[in-house]
């Protein structure tokens, strides 16, 4: 059997029955060496026996009323000599609803899941049947700004890593029935709960049924975070450029679900999944529909500046400097010259130290401290920059240029949309080390090739540029003002 579709013998073989002890036992010996499962024994009144399993650090038995447990189940087989039968069980399930979420089930692998995501089992002699009580108790933190799409206008809140408290936070938004939610299980080892929203009567049923398809066909040992199922659901997973959304603002996510997609919330992480993902949306910031509509498209208009800048601004500073220095104008090319006498390396090597440098920093910045971190990149990149100039290892414009790439880069919304232009930076240089302005467009042809050719759960990458759709261009690359935008796009 793979390693991804190993379940426990044990557990899957049993058939719950009538005798305490033995239930009790496979329990034992499903959860043997688990010292974090706890076992409480007790008796009814009715000098019934009785037993709880549960997870200690999920479950609280605490939040049982154990007074309000017994009466209910002494209770409802008052008279009942037949035992446990429907009529029984829905009157211990209504006595039992004003302190938890109650159910049966004669499933042992299904109870054994249910214990180990937090619930109590309720084991009584005589009974085939396990009583689940919802006791689940976590500790999480509060629920704080997202730290990677933080704005200076709009709300506040952002996800985190309980799949409950994410779709309550949507529901506070969106107070309609037609918000539906529906749950799924994946990973055969973790267990890890995914839910997939979307609105009712605005999300087409392609969409979701797709969705449902891609996600029923998960097969993985455990999920420890959005980017598994990212990758295990996306049309093309090795394409440099992301497919999804992917975001910790709720009312981002609330936006795209007006606009006809679907969000999928993974439990334990805050990061949400919204698809499909096009091109130009991820370019965009919920900000943007804060601000006045001109001054959101001004500031989108600036981003795309800095998408061609990201990209292109060192390649092009290679290829000019090294095959078409006629393109320069007289008075720069001295400059530049005169500022290259001493740089012992060509222009290619010399913007790669340089990027690799750079990159090197930011990436120490993430990773240390964040008082510690911020600092450490910022100066930094001051200091070694300066001290490279000066030992003359580059040159002062390549200083600047790669300066001016980097705050490009910074503009992105999309973390995820960044690191891809950050990675095509490199084989970019390399084209233009190569074959100049001719390798630039050779490249960027094929980029925009690959683009136009990908799609996103079905819709085209680059729309509603391509193919193009007059209508919707109302919010691509500027935003017109709410009053001509009304209707959710198609």
């Amino acid at each position: 059997m793979a390693p991804n579709e190993r379940r426990d013998s044990a557990a899957s073989s049993y058939m719950l029955c009538a005798d305490l002890d033995e239930n009790f036992k496979q329990f034992q010996a499903v959860f043997n060496k688990c010292g974090d499962i706890q076992y409480r024994q007790f008796e009814l009144n009715t000098a019934q026996q009785g037993a709880f399993v549960f997870l200690s650090g999920l479950g609280d038995i605490n939040a049982v009323d154990m007074d309000l447990l017994k009466y209910a189940i002494e209770s409802s087989l008052i008279g009942r000599s037949e035992g446990l039968t429907e009529a029984a069980k829905a009157s211990i399930q209504s006595k039992l609803s004003f302190t938890s979420q109650t159910s049966w089930s004669d499933d042992f692998q299904a109870s054994v899941a249910k214990i180990l995501s937090g619930e109590l089992a309720v084991l009584l002699d005589g009974f085939t049947q396990v009583l689940l009580l919802n006791v689940k108790e976590m500790e999480t933190r509060s629920i704080e700004e997202p730290a990677t799409e933080a704005v200076i206008r709009g709300p506040r809140d952002g996800f985190q890593e309980n799949i409950s408290t994410n779709i309550s936070l949507i529901r506070r938004r969106l107070k309609t029935a037609q918000l539906k939610s529906e749950m799924f299980t994946a990973g055969t080892l973790s267990g890890t709960e995914i839910a997939m929203v979307y609105l009712e009567g605005i999300t087409k049923e392609s969409l979701i049924t797709e969705v449902k398809e891609r996600v029923g066909r998960i097969k993985i040992n455990a999920i420890l975070e959005s980017g598994y199922v990212e990758e295990l659901i996306e049309d093309n997973s090795v394409s440099p450029f992301p497919q999804v959304m992917v975001t910790e603002r709720p009312d981002k996510v609330v936006g795209n679900l007006l606009e006809g997609k679907v969000a999928i919330i993974i439990d334990n992480t805050p990061f949400v999944i919204v698809v499909p993902g096009t091109f130009f949306q991820l370019l965009q910031s919920p900000e943007d529909y804060y601000q006045r509509y001109f001054i959101a498209s001004a500031i989108r208009i600036l981003r795309f500046i800095a998408v061609v800048s990201s990209l292109l601004l060192p390649s092009l500073y290679v290829a000019l400097t090294t095959y078409h220095h006629e393109m320069i104008p007289t008075m720069l090319l001295i400059s530049i010259a005169s500022s290259r006498e001493t740089v012992p390396f060509p222009a290619f090597v010399e913007a790669l130290l340089m990027e690799v440098a750079f990159e090197g920093l930011r990436e120490a910045g993430v990773r240390l401290p964040r008082p510690v971190g911020q600092g450490v990149s910022i100066v930094g990149a001051l200091v070694i920059g300066q001290a490279a100039v000066a030992a003359g290892i580059v040159s002062s414009p390549l200083l600047i240029i790669v300066s001016m790439t980097g705050i490009a880069s910074f503009l992105f919304p999309s973390f995820q949309l960044g690191l891809a232009f950050r990675l095509l930076r490199f084989p970019m240089m390399i084209a233009a080390a190569t074959f100049g302005l001719y390798g630039i467009l050779m490249l960027v042809l094929l980029l925009l090739l690959h683009m136009l050719h990908l799609q996103s759960f079905g819709v085209p990458y680059m729309a509603p540029l391509s193919p193009m759709r007059a209508r919707e261009l109302k919010d691509v690359i500027l935003r017109d003002n709410w009053l001509k935008m009304t209707k959710s796009p198609k």
